[in-house]
């Protein structure tokens, strides 16, 4: 049986506590509990984590660090194919794919690149979307007469107020 070490961070951790585990590309906090490590990655949110937890079986409350290899593995294994390891087709963040047809699960830098690509796409079919993306505008029907404001002048400045008073006399 290995030793137990005390930490402030994590109570009760063996001699085998991995602090920084490797995850679909990324480095995870161990120290997290699972779910919220699990968020981390770019493209999984607390609820698709917790989902893919409770498939694997595994406990909740438990810390990432002290997950044995075998299910790092098979976490890695459901992160890459979500679908076949029971996790429903609703909880994609990807289904339908236009390219493909497919329902699929996009993580990190796919999923980014795959949404710049959409928003180009839309851009290129001067769809309405794409015409408000490629303006700067909001998209989703905000209001912007008054809110939306950051980074755009709005309003006239006192200065050029004084300039034109100054002109005129």
């Amino acid at each position: 049986m290995h030793p137990v070490i005390w930490c402030s961070k994590v109570s009760l951790v063996s001699s085998r506590f991995n602090y920084i585990v490797r995850l679909h590309g990324s480095n995870l906090d161990g120290t997290k509990l699972l779910p919220y490590a699990l968020c981390d990655l770019k493209g999984v949110g607390i609820r698709v984590s917790m989902t893919m937890i409770k498939k694997l079986g595994l406990d909740t409350s438990l810390r990432l660090g002290t997950l044995s290899d075998a299910d790092v593995r098979r976490l890695e294994e459901i992160l890459d194919n979500p679908a076949s390891g029971g996790i429903p087709t609703w909880m994609l963040n990807r289904r339908k794919d236009l390219e493909t047809g497919k329902d699929i699960h996009l993580l990190g830098s796919d999923l980014t690149l795959r949404v710049r690509d959409d928003i180009d796409l839309m851009k290129e079919t001067r769809s309405w979307k794409g015409d408000r993306h490629a303006r700067g505008l909001k998209v989703r029907g905000q209001r912007t007469k008054t809110a939306a404001r950051k980074g755009r002048s709005v309003g006239v400045s006192r200065r050029r107020i004084q300039q034109e008073r100054d002109r005129e006399r």
